[in-house]
């Protein structure tokens, strides 16, 4: 059978970090053990959550739902060493592409500064099999315009207005879990970090009933099979963006 391809190993030689995601636990169903990593080497991580998640429990209104999901997202970023979390209030489900997602998000770069964005995987599936849902396509694609949106002063001028300065300091955007990905982390020291980051959505996971994969073997399985591609025990696999300013 044909061996999978050797990953490469991501860079680490920067700051800053801003991490936009749809959904909470969208980043704590694989990526979290790499944000622990990265925060255990001193480097500034933050949350930027476009929906709240309020269409996630089936058993909660969304007025019932957004509270808890937001504190639950709180209590899993302090799982590994993030602080600030903020919400955007898109309408959890039904996330459209489009200006003003992109407006959003770019006032959300300029205000962080970051040097490299991390998303989750928004291709059309997971490695050809599973379909991925809309909300990830359509806010991993307008992040990824996002990240170029943010260095050009005359795309948006009303953040220039509201004292956005453009930052053009993105280097790269990574996907994490895209079945694209060509690089990787090794996390075997902060697996179990990113893991109590995932249980920290306690009525998420409890929503999904007994039918639900077993989240710990799930990210288990992920974390070895990306780490027998980087040559170690446990990594997190991500697609890299290199952004070049034409």
């Amino acid at each position: 059978m044909e061996q999978p391809p050797a990953f490469e190993l991501l860079d680490e030689d920067w700051e800053r970090a801003l991490v936009i995601v749809a959904h909470p636990d969208d980043m704590e169903y694989g990526g979290a053990a790499a944000i622990a990593h990265f925060t255990s080497l001193g480097k500034q991580v933050v949350y930027t959550l476009l929906t709240s998640g309020e269409a996630g429990i089936d058993s909660l209104t969304p007025e019932e739902c957004a509270p808890v999901r937001e504190a639950e997202q709180r209590a899993a970023c302090a799982a590994v060493g993030v602080g600030v979390v903020e919400f955007l209030n898109f309408p959890d489900g039904t996330l459209e592409y489009g200006l003003p997602l992109r407006h959003a998000i770019t006032a959300a770069i300029r205000r962080h500064r970051p040097e490299i964005i991390i998303t989750t995987n928004f291709r059309e599936t997971y490695g050809g099999v599973m379909l991925n849902q809309a909300d990830h396509i359509a806010g991993g694609r307008a992040t990824l315009d996002a990240a170029r949106d943010g260095g050009n002063r005359w795309v948006f001028r009303d953040l220039l207005a509201a004292g956005l300065e453009p930052w053009a300091g993105v280097r790269q955007v990574w996907a994490v879990g895209s079945p694209n990905a060509r690089h990787a982390v090794e996390v075997t020291d902060h697996f179990e970090a990113g893991l109590a980051s995932l249980h920290e959505h306690r009525a998420y996971l409890a929503g999904l009933g007994p039918a639900a994969p077993d989240p710990s073997e799930m990210l288990e399985g992920m974390a070895r099979q990306a780490g027998s591609q980087l040559g170690v025990p446990m990594a997190v696999s991500m697609e890299v963006f290199q952004l070049v300013l034409l």
